[in-house]
């Protein structure tokens, strides 16, 4: 399992999805919650691998910049895009160290824009953002979160403001290969993950120190690693190697 964490990352990964969950540990004889961090890449082939993995106590910037320099210095390359959560630290790390663009997750976004809605509105609210995002093009999906926002502004001010404030990042996956949009928008694909994080940690309760906590997730990463490689490929060819910097030319065959 410690060699699967630290093995030497190949290729160029395209998309990286990262993703948080909370456990219980004690330090210092105090019960504290510390982040459990996971990294899921899909590469130029289309396979998709557990990437990284880090317990932290926090997820301020410079926990996200280290986690992200640790990746890079096992050989992580080419990430074009990072999905995630809203956290500004990952956001601000990825910038500086990746060099990649932030896609803010579509789900979260809305659960967060709804809340700013009365009950009875919601299904309204919901469906009128997500006109914005059946757009064939990027530029038709920013004209239409405009329409949207603005007649919003007087009834759901802050509704209007997070819309004015998240738009270029909850919109960045278009500005990919079409055929990648389903996987790109969201943290989705982490999210069973996630859940089996979860219930596997809950039946512990409270783990005695970091360490255990990352045998535990690390054995049950690998293991997850190992299903997907007998898995057919995650995401279609279609678009992915345009974007890899690294891919070398194909020579033209030679008429005979």
């Amino acid at each position: 399992m410690g060699a699967f964490l630290n093995r030497t990352i190949e290729g160029d990964w395209l998309y990286l999805w990262v993703d948080a969950t909370y456990v219980k540990t004690r330090e210092a004889g105090r019960i504290v919650s510390v982040v459990v961090i996971v990294a899921v890449g899909v590469n130029t082939e289309g396979q998709r691998e557990v990437l990284g993995l880090k317990v932290g106590a926090s997820e301020a910037e410079p926990f996200w910049t280290e986690f992200l320099r640790r990746l890079n210095r096992r050989g992580l390359r080419g990430v074009k895009l990072v999905i995630s959560d809203s956290h500004e630290g990952l956001k601000a790390a990825a910038a500086k160290v990746l060099k990649a663009t932030w896609q803010r997750c579509r789900v979260h976004f809305m659960r967060n824009a709804l809340a700013h809605a009365g009950k009875t509105q919601r299904r309204m609210v919901s469906a009128a953002i997500g006109t914005a995002f059946v757009q064939d093009s990027p530029e038709a999906a920013r004209q239409q979160w405009r329409a949207v926002a603005d007649p919003l502004r007087a009834k759901f001010p802050k509704l209007s403001a997070l819309m004015d404030e998240a738009e270029h990042d909850v919109l960045a996956f278009m500005t990919f290969p079409r055929a990648h949009w389903p996987q790109i928008y969201s943290t989705n694909p982490l999210e069973r993950l996630n859940a089996e994080i979860k219930r596997r940690t809950n039946v512990v309760g409270i783990f005695p120190n970091d360490a255990s906590i990352t045998r535990l997730v690390g054995a049950m990463m690998l293991e997850q690693n190992d299903e997907w490689s007998l898995n057919r490929r995650y995401m279609q060819l279609e678009g992915l190697q345009t974007l890899s910097d690294t891919l070398p030319t194909r020579l033209a065959a030679v008429a005979r």
